[in-house]
């Protein structure tokens, strides 16, 4: 199996201005391009060959599974989003946030903390445990929390290539603009 770009649900320039035009030509196609073209070149002749991204995401070391994690972080980072999105989610996501964290506000603040002050580059994650509460975690570098036995709802892409060429160093702007774009019906449906 060869992987491929994923395509975005919007245009290219439809974040604007919260994410530039410059910044989804670099961050989707060229970044996320190349952990795909890495990925093919290194599962080629492997065991992973042929295997599904999740398969190779969860059983894969190295750099293997540095693209791998990465492909998949980031086509899930990319849909959670929408021109016509923020807000807050209006439904049984919304209730579980408020009964895991007290309120949205109080959610979003420490989902804005974990994204702002994860060391280097990573993930903020909004993922459901295996008991079925909301918990927040930080992944650095390629980090999945698939691999710690949670299922994803919701990340921030704390990498600076995600965010320098519009809010340079700033990426507590950059995280506040994020939740200005949020596709909550779609983040919910994870749920």
């Amino acid at each position: 199996m060869s992987f491929k770009l994923p395509d975005l649900p919007y245009e290219r320039s439809d974040l604007e201005p919260r994410v530039s035009l410059r910044t989804m030509d670099f961050h989707h196609g060229k970044h996320h391009q190349t952990y795909v073209d890495n990925l093919n070149k290194q599962i080629a002749g492997t065991k992973f060959e042929g295997d599904t991204l999740e398969t190779i995401v969860t059983e894969s070391e190295g750099g293997i599974f540095n693209n791998a994690a990465q492909v998949w972080n980031h086509k899930f980072f990319f849909d959670s989003f929408s021109p016509s999105g923020g807000g807050h989610p209006q439904d049984e996501l919304a209730r579980a946030i408020e009964r895991d964290f007290g309120s949205f506000d109080k959610f979003r603040e420490e989902f804005s903390r974990a994204a702002v002050t994860l060391f280097g580059s990573g993930w903020a994650w909004l993922v459901k445990t295996s008991k079925g509460t909301l918990d927040i975690i930080q992944e650095s570098n390629a980090g999945n929390p698939i691999r710690r036995g949670f299922s994803p709802v919701f990340t921030i892409d704390v990498w600076e290539h995600a965010y320098y060429l519009d809010y340079q160093n700033r990426r507590p702007e950059y995280v506040k603009a994020l939740w200005e774009i949020v596709n909550w019906p779609l983040v919910s449906s994870r749920f």
